[in-house]
């Protein structure tokens, strides 16, 4: 654990359910880290497998909650409010393997560099042997090359300015929690939410390139449909967002044409797939931002966060 001579002090948050095999990787990767957090912590949101076992002999604090409490902001906050005598909140999912020893150290590196830095997040890598799209999806959205936005790159940028990924992401807890914290309770994208608000009040979004873990999904067909579907709700519901940073339809229309041209060059058989991913997702995405159309059992079938609609109506 850090001293109190140390320059920082950061926590390490993880919110799980049923981790599984990837749960060991996670904690001996995490063990050989070069820099060490104040603090260690889990929600557990009800496993049945060795998940809180493993946790509380790596070292971490745990607190359990019941699966139907879990929410994507809440939960995220309690972790927050949990991380007591900490400068910076480091969010990582159950299944983002640290790639390197002295990933955690780049990441909070760039906090101490410059002041206005009040969230940072790291490079996804494709766990090993991940699939095509799936690589490709990496590929995109986590270039090699770090980057610092500003307020000002909107009109460069637009909806991109505000792209982070909680799966490996750091946050200034002070800047945090004077603008709200975590949404509590959203259906999903409570990193974007909140990179909004600290770019409209003057902060800075790091992207470490040199930050990394191993994360990456095989989705089938219907999961992308779900998770889209989910997407579109979120930009309905948080319409304000598209008015001030812009629509997200060009970074869609250019993930699609660089996914074809990967796919042509590397795996040229499985283009009808490719295909046919991009129509669910499409489709996802075009119904989930109609969801208000829909009768709430429909708007849940279709919705991969079903406890979400436990809890609110259309």
């Amino acid at each position: 654990m850090q001293t109190d001579n140390d320059p920082i002090k950061f926590s390490v948050l993880v919110p799980t359910l049923n981790a599984g095999s990837q749960w060991r990787v996670f904690l001996e990767n995490f063990a050989k880290q070069s820099v060490k957090p104040h603090s260690c912590i889990i929600i557990d949101s009800g496993s049945t497998d060795e998940t809180v076992a493993l946790a509380l002999e790596a070292g971490f604090t745990v607190k359990q909650i019941d699966k139907r409490d879990f929410r994507h902001g809440a939960t995220r906050q309690e972790l927050v409010n949990l991380s007591v005598n900490c400068d910076i909140c480091v969010f990582l999912t159950q299944d983002a393997i640290l790639a390197a020893e002295d990933s955690l150290e780049k990441l909070i590196a760039v906090f101490l560099k410059d002041n206005k830095v009040a969230l940072a997040y790291g490079r996804q890598l494709p766990h090993l042997g991940a699939k095509t799209l799936e690589t490709h999806a990496r590929l995109f959205n986590y270039p090699p090359v770090s980057e610092i936005r500003t307020l000002k790159d909107k009109e460069r940028l637009g909806f991109k300015t505000i792209f982070c990924s909680d799966s490996f992401a750091a946050y200034r807890k002070e800047v945090l929690n004077r603008l709200g914290g975590f949404p509590p309770d959203t259906i999903m994208g409570e990193d974007t939410i909140v990179a909004a608000e600290m770019l409209k009040a003057g902060y800075k979004i790091a992207y470490v390139a040199e930050a990394t873990v191993h994360h990456s999904h095989t989705y089938t067909l219907k999961e992308e449909f779900k998770r889209y579907f989910d997407t579109g709700v979120f930009h309905t519901q948080n319409s304000h967002l598209k008015k001030e940073f812009g629509n997200a339809d060009g970074e869609g229309l250019r993930y699609v044409l660089s996914e074809m041209r990967y796919v042509i060059k590397n795996r040229s058989f499985i283009l009808p797939y490719s295909m046919f991913s991009v129509m669910a997702k499409w489709l996802g995405y075009k119904l989930g931002v109609k969801y208000r159309w829909f009768s709430h059992n429909t708007v849940k079938n279709m919705s991969m966060h079903k406890s979400y609609w436990s809890r609110v109506h259309n």
